[in-house]
């Protein structure tokens, strides 16, 4: 229940087999084929695959994390649907959804974008606001990595770089926070 609650979760992969091994006299297999294609294909469970929440067993337990090419997949379906509900361009907040999904796989550029073009068939407008969102991201690390460096060659404590270049300490401990991350992106994508 805690699957198909108010609150999806993202299904394992398998769930089908799992629910038909361990239900045989309950479920129907075209039934529950086409039951979990309406589940996985509505907006909520999309959403909640968007986010990047883990994969989930039948038990609600946590078993693996959402493949970065579904993730894409999910985000670039709900802004389709949501942008033909509007005449309002949605394509800034896709934007942004795409460089927060492209920065959670940790993958390089050239692995994302050879990862998420198994997923969708070339559609330039997608093509055009990814690759937007894609050097957003590359030059927001490269800004944070920069930042990095900078603090570290000071020698000044946290406090006094920050006031230096008029900079909040908590957004500098934020960005040094992410150094691990950072630097390995940023080696991955030259």
């Amino acid at each position: 229940p805690r699957l198909f609650g108010a609150d999806f979760l993202p299904l394992k992969r398998g769930i089908f087999q799992d629910l038909l091994e361990k239900h045989p006299d309950v479920f129907q297999r075209d039934s529950l084929k086409a039951a979990l294609g309406v589940h996985t294909r509505s907006t909520r469970y999309l959403q909640c695959v968007a986010a990047g929440k883990q994969r989930h067993d039948l038990q609600g337990v946590a078993v693996e994390d959402v493949a970065p090419e579904h993730v894409y997949a999910a985000i670039v379906e709900l802004f389709r649907r949501r942008q033909s509900r509007t005449q309002d361009d949605l394509r800034p907040q896709f934007r942004t959804q795409l460089m927060a999904a492209y920065e959670a796989s940790g993958l390089s550029r050239d692995a994302y974008m050879s990862c998420v073009a198994r997923t969708q068939p070339n559609d330039a407008q997608i093509g055009a606001v990814l690759e937007e969102a894609l050097e957003l991201s590359e030059q927001k690390l490269a800004r944070q990595e920069a930042l990095q460096k900078a603090f570290e060659s000071s020698g000044k404590s946290l406090e006094a770089f920050a006031a230096m270049y008029g900079l909040k300490p908590r957004d500098v401990k934020a960005a040094l926070a992410r150094k691990p991350r950072v630097s390995a992106m940023v080696a991955s994508a030259s």
